[in-house]
């Protein structure tokens, strides 16, 4: 009893995890002024314009990238991108996970649902993958459109940072929170699929 009292309070504690993942899912990331006093605010920016540096590594570019502002601008977007796939790629990954999970791509086309998410996704019909990738080449179409803007904020596709105050430390630390769950996730997603490809467990080796 108590190894199942411990493998629910594991699940639980990874599914309000992946709640917290998607909450930020779409905030953009704005310009960040430099002069905001230390004192008052935890987020700092070690490119000027762009948060990201917290605790405990601070600023961390090894390889120096943001020596090149505009090479700067364009790793800040990718990993915008790809934290945001990532945040829902867990959220999807750990509602999807077991014969117990939801699956409403697999109903709609009638697929019975495989042991793990990755037989899931091998089952879907190579036309919906023509979809999805459609659908990606649509976005990166209109933020490439977006970047022709001189104003343009690396990530943000709605254009919130305009109406935003970039000395605003709620806004700020929005912006960070986005970039942190969005590094997070990518690790948990990479994690979650390792482990259903090496040892075929459907979640965390929960056997669920």
């Amino acid at each position: 009893p108590g190894m199942v009292g411990d493998q629910l309070s594991f699940l639980i504690s990874h599914a309000m995890f992946a709640l917290v993942l998607s909450a930020t899912a779409f905030a953009p990331s704005g310009p960040v002024s430099r002069a905001v006093p230390a004192r008052t605010s935890s987020v700092c920016a070690g490119i000027p314009g762009m948060v990201g540096d917290c605790a405990p590594l601070g600023f961390f570019d090894p390889l120096g990238f943001s020596k090149d502002p505009e090479r700067a601008k364009f790793m800040r977007e990718a990993e915008l991108k790809h934290g945001r796939v990532a945040m829902f790629a867990t959220l999807g990954f750990l509602t999807t996970a077991g014969p117990t999970g939801f699956h409403p791509l697999l109903d709609l086309l009638g697929i019975s649902p495989g042991p793990t998410p990755l037989a899931d996704a091998a089952a879907i019909p190579g036309v919906a993958w023509v979809q999805v990738l459609a659908f990606i080449a649509a976005v990166e179409g209109f933020s490439l459109i977006l970047k022709k803007s001189p104003n343009y904020v690396p990530g943000d596709l709605l254009g919130a940072s305009e109406y935003m105050d970039v000395n605003d430390l709620g806004w700020q630390r929005y912006q960070l929170a986005e970039l942190n769950n969005g590094r997070l996730a990518m690790f948990g997603i990479l994690g979650l699929i390792t482990e259903s490809a090496l040892y075929g467990h459907p979640l965390l080796g929960l056997g669920l």
